[in-house]
């Protein structure tokens, strides 16, 4: 990679710090098996009085929002794998509250019952026919009268909330973002019998030697926590994310992570591996080659895309957004290349064309959309 590209890389995000949209950010580049690039750049919180305000560090804890899908995603791959989980059975064979489900129809204000049943596949590409209900309307107003997301809930809560309400598509008719991961995470503790963070620590985390990543951060490691600005510095809006400091009751499968760039990175050396990482104690493989090949290929083919959380170009797999075209998006990527966001402002991608992945971390919500244009114009120029 082109060392004076990657250096034009960091000085364009420490531009951003320095005009006030980034408190600080940690940028990490893989490619061909070496980190090229594991920059910090700015402040790990906003200026204090009160306080000396540390300086970024490569290893600063950040919540990771929605980067926590594919981790959730992964394991489900991994029970799949071992005979215990069926994509194609119904999410209410785990979860019975998620029998007989209806479908509102916006039209005549009426329910219908679902043609068909939503299945686990349907939880992994968001075509479950729930949603995160952001918006106005009967189905949102539903999600807020029962709760559904409150860090109060359980997992086995919030599914047995959410169930009974209404659907806004019918199951395997639409790709809408929603709280199908959340579900999934009940799913998974259904199945292991045990807590979702007990789950991801045994399955991923110890074998990976993760850490730093996890639904809280220890008290002694809180002084390496990333915060955002008070108000968003566009917007004049309060930021507000979710408190980190003590364990949840929620171990949210869709967004409750905290990690850093060297944890995500290991996960995302697991993938680019198709399976296979180093661990601590060696070579460690978690998933079959083609079983990340499936969970990273396109599920949706001409599925129609609800909302403008998917950029034109993708498809989505199990977790993840595919590229199904070099060309159609306007962010630079090869076919095949997958990658998330989080809502907090943190980003990753993965082309396995390249033998690459980029990781960006950055604790500023409203400049989540930018940057995930920005990002990726700046590492592939590096290539």
């Amino acid at each position: 990679m082109n060392p004076t590209a990657l250096a034009r890389l960091r000085s364009v995000l420490q531009t951003q710090v320095d005009q006030g949209l980034l408190p600080g950010a940690v940028a990490l580049v893989h490619h061909r098996g070496h980190t090229v690039l594991h920059a910090a750049v700015g402040q790990q919180r906003p200026p204090s009085a009160e306080a000396v305000v540390p300086a970024m560090a490569p290893d600063t804890v950040f919540r990771i929002y929605s980067m926590t899908k594919p981790i959730a995603s992964l394991v489900a791959m991994m029970l799949m794998e071992e005979g215990r989980l069926l994509l194609s059975h119904p999410v209410a064979h785990y979860l019975p509250a998620f029998a007989g489900q209806q479908v509102y129809d916006p039209a005549s204000g009426t329910t219908t019952p679902a043609g068909r049943e939503a299945t686990v596949h349907d939880l992994l590409r968001h075509t479950a026919g729930l949603s995160y209900a952001w918006e106005l309307g009967t189905v949102p107003d539903a999600y807020r009268a029962a709760r559904i997301g409150s860090r109060r809930h359980s997992n086995a809560e919030l599914a047995a909330a959410l169930g009974p309400l209404p659907l806004v598509h019918a199951p395997g008719s639409c790709w809408e973002y929603s709280r199908a991961t959340d579900v999934l995470g009940a799913v998974l503790e259904v199945i292991e019998g045990a807590p979702l963070g007990a789950i991801l620590q045994r399955r991923v985390f110890d074998p990976l030697g993760m850490h730093d990543t996890g639904f809280s951060v220890p008290p002694a490691q809180q002084h390496r926590l990333a915060e955002p600005f008070a108000r968003d510095p566009q917007t004049g809006l309060n930021v507000a994310l979710i408190d980190v400091t003590a364990p949840p009751a929620f171990e949210s499968a869709g967004g409750g992570l905290v990690s850093t760039a060297s944890d995500y990175a290991r996960f995302l050396q697991l993938m680019l591996g198709r399976g296979t990482a180093s661990g601590p104690n060696g070579p460690v493989r978690l998933l079959g080659r083609a079983t990340v090949d499936f969970m990273t290929a396109d599920h949706l083919g001409s599925l129609p895309v609800a909302g403008d959380i998917l950029p034109t170009g993708y498809g989505f797999g199990l977790g993840v957004a595919v590229r199904t075209a070099n060309g159609q998006a306007t962010r630079t990527g090869s076919a095949g290349h997958y990658s998330w966001s989080g809502l907090g402002g943190t980003f990753f991608f993965v082309d396995p064309a390249e033998d690459l992945f980029a990781i960006l971390l950055t604790q500023a919500p409203g400049q989540l959309r930018y940057l995930c244009e920005l990002y990726p114009a700046l590492v592939y120029a590096a290539l």
